[in-house]
């Protein structure tokens, strides 16, 4: 469905712009949030992204997904802020000190348990479980190797296991 409205829009039909945004603000707000822990912050990132979309649309590979193109570009956009901040450092070993109490965490009282765990984790699991996304756009989207992402994966689901039998 995304390529069918890039086609419209690329043709002319600026409402299928319109509903390509309206259907990713809301994962793509909340994956930025995830990153910068403030709702005002993640408010001017995500409006940053889709005028980073809109700018390069026409750039656009249709024969790539569009959702893992426009989380990357997510990222990017959430790493450009965090590094004008110089809040923090982004690399593997640091990723656990990013701010993460996103408000679209899964409810059932899961966030004191997901907060166990480290960020790396955290954001892979909350790509595959709250926005469905397989392994390899996971990997696409983070820039992850895809077996550094499956084994994460992995990882994080026996840390939820062992937190989960305490």
């Amino acid at each position: 469905m995304d390529q069918d409205l890039i086609s419209k829009y690329l043709a002319g039909d600026e409402k299928s712009l319109e509903i390509l945004i309206e259907q990713y603000l809301k994962p793509i707000y909340s994956f930025v949030y995830r990153y910068t822990g403030s709702a005002s912050n993640a408010e001017d990132i995500t409006q940053d992204v889709f005028v980073r979309v809109w700018k390069n649309l026409k750039k656009f590979d249709q024969n790539k997904s569009f959702k893992t193109w426009i989380f990357s570009i997510a990222k990017n956009a959430a790493i450009d802020w965090l590094r004008k901040k110089k809040t923090i450092s982004l690399s593997d070993d640091d990723m656990e000190k990013i701010p993460d109490s996103a408000p679209f965490v899964p409810k059932l009282s899961l966030a004191p348990i997901l907060e166990k765990i480290p960020s790396e984790y955290r954001m892979i699991l909350f790509l595959r479980y709250n926005d469905h996304f397989t392994f390899k756009e996971i990997a696409e989207s983070l820039g992850q190797p895809l077996n550094t992402v499956k084994s994460r994966h992995r990882r994080a689901i026996a840390m939820l296991k062992k937190i989960l039998t305490y």
